[in-house]
């Protein structure tokens, strides 16, 4: 697991300062308080943080604090190594693995494991049962860590992303190879 950031965050620090501290911040706050994920919760990287809690009505501002530097931990624990990823898939577990790169990028670089992500029925995952297990992938896993957080926001308790994307998942590939 990632060490929480060792320097204090203040509520007179703007967003950008708090996120060169905790990048996980952003996440961390949609997940717990729906901050920050569209445009009628967002908020401006020159923001501080004692006026985004204002603006969004938090008033316990240091458990807002505390939530910000566990985010990396948080992160870190919705994360699954490839190796992890391969073993439930061998022994058949009851998991959804999905690809959620654009058509273009799944077209250039297929990832025949994933199922690709529906973006004309985006729907039909959020009917999913808030217990399954999901593990979403991209070409680095920035972007499926969004989409767990965003899933894990809306009561998902068992989305994920694939540690590293589809680079972990060839590196992980080689290495069972040799």
């Amino acid at each position: 697991m990632t060490a929480a950031p060792t320097q204090t965050i203040r509520p007179d620090m703007t967003m950008e300062q708090i996120l060169i501290i905790a990048p996980a911040a952003h996440r961390a706050l949609f997940q717990r308080y729906h901050v920050g994920g569209c445009n009628a919760c967002g908020y401006q990287p020159s923001d501080t943080l004692a006026r985004v809690c204002k603006d969004h009505n938090l008033l316990d501002v240091p458990e807002v604090i505390r939530t910000i530097l566990t985010a990396q931990d948080m992160e870190s624990s919705r994360q699954v190594e490839a190796a992890t990823l391969r073993q439930w898939l061998a022994a058949g577990a009851d998991v959804r693995f999905i690809d959620v790169r654009m058509p273009d990028e799944v077209a250039a670089a297929p990832f025949p494991e994933a199922e690709p992500l529906d973006y004309d029925d985006s729907g039909k995952y959020m009917s999913l049962p808030k217990d399954t297990r999901i593990v979403f992938a991209c070409a680095t896993g920035d972007r499926s860590l969004d989409v767990a957080a965003y899933f894990a926001g809306h009561g998902f308790e068992q989305a994920c992303a694939l540690r590293g994307g589809l680079e972990a998942w060839h590196t992980s590939a080689l290495a069972r190879s040799t």
